[in-house]
């Protein structure tokens, strides 16, 4: 596997991560235990160094489970992680990025995750009640204590980022983004580009849908985020196939499946860039993986570019008051 560095830090990761949410949350019940211990053990046996969790995800059980998987890899892998959120009754209840939870946060993540420092810490969605300077600058604390070793933001505007950057440098912005969620091209990509900050890709196949496995035919289990999401409707996966058919012509030309092109696509936008698919299926980490290697031409990048820019994507990311303040 391939490394890259998230902007101008040090921290060197594999080029491909794994978003560890799905192994707990978000996607109906939670996978086996001992199979997803085993499914990240395999990860870096194949090459994965970056994995990514958050306390909200179970809440608490998925750093819990990443922290036992990687226990065996101390100082191999780099562990990134999040705070953000008022947890109660085991659900999430509004955002909290106030610096004495940032600090008890922190603290309690360590515990679940087996580490003495954290390898990168998210402010997982910016929180209006607190200035973004009184985030950056807890960290910075927790930065200079020893506690934790590169500071990010997830899905922050433009000016909240250098903002935050001016007090503590941010290592890696951590917002959704592929073939059909490209928003950040505008105003977000170009900002990290110029401050030097590394953009790390969730979501890079869409939730799933851009692997070209799910059609309007598709069902979701209890529980998976995508029964409420208007992307993931029966005809807006209908509608929304003509991207599934453009990817399948460059598929078809590496040999490849559409969920490698996706990703290989979202690799070529930038050296900087590391997608973070998630997956609860070896055949499918190993698949995912594989899109490391492929390399889209110049012809093809802009090939896609010309078609893609005539499929208009139907439905939003998230019903709108979600887009708000999930923390998915």
């Amino acid at each position: 596997m391939q490394t890259r560095t998230l902007g101008n830090s040090n921290l060197k990761v594999s080029a491909i991560g794994l978003g560890c949410m799905g192994m707990s949350f978000g996607y109906g019940p939670p996978a086996d235990r001992g199979e997803m211990i085993a499914l990240m053990r395999a990860a870096v046996e194949q090459g994965i160094t970056f994995f990514d969790t958050a306390e909200v995800y179970g809440p608490f059980t998925n750093e819990d489970l990443v922290g036992e998987a990687l226990e065996p890899f101390k100082g191999q892998v780099v562990i990134a992680t999040k705070f953000g959120f008022n947890i109660q009754d085991g659900k999430m209840a509004g955002v909290n990025s106030r610096p004495e939870n940032i600090r008890k946060v922190a603290e309690a993540s360590m515990k679940r995750l087996r580490v003495d420092v954290i390898d990168l810490l998210y402010q997982h969605r910016v929180d209006p009640n607190v200035p973004i300077e009184d985030v950056a600058g807890t960290v910075r604390d927790l930065i200079q204590e020893g506690k934790v070793k590169h500071f990010g933001l997830s899905e922050a505007g433009a000016q909240t980022i250098r903002r935050a950057h001016a007090v503590q440098p941010v290592t890696a912005l951590q917002s959704e983004y592929s073939l059909w969620t490209r928003q950040h091209e505008r105003e977000i990509i170009p900002t990290i580009d110029e401050l030097g900050i590394g953009l790390v890709a969730y979501s890079p196949l869409g939730k799933g849908f851009l692997t070209g496995k799910m059609d309007e035919t598709a069902s979701f289990a209890e529980g998976d985020i995508r029964n409420i999401l208007p992307r993931f409707t029966e005809e807006a996966r209908k509608a929304n196939q003509a991207l599934i058919d453009l990817i399948n012509t460059f598929a078809v030309v590496h040999n490849a499946t559409p969920a490698q092109i996706a990703l290989a696509w979202v690799l070529a936008q930038k050296p900087w860039i590391v997608p973070i698919p998630g997956t609860t299926k070896l055949h499918r980490l190993t698949e995912n993986n594989g899109a490391a290697a492929i390399q889209l031409t110049a012809d093809e990048l802009q090939e896609i570019e010309t078609a893609s820019v005539q499929i208009e994507v139907v439905g939003t990311r998230y019903p709108e008051q979600m887009e708000k303040s999930t923390g998915l």
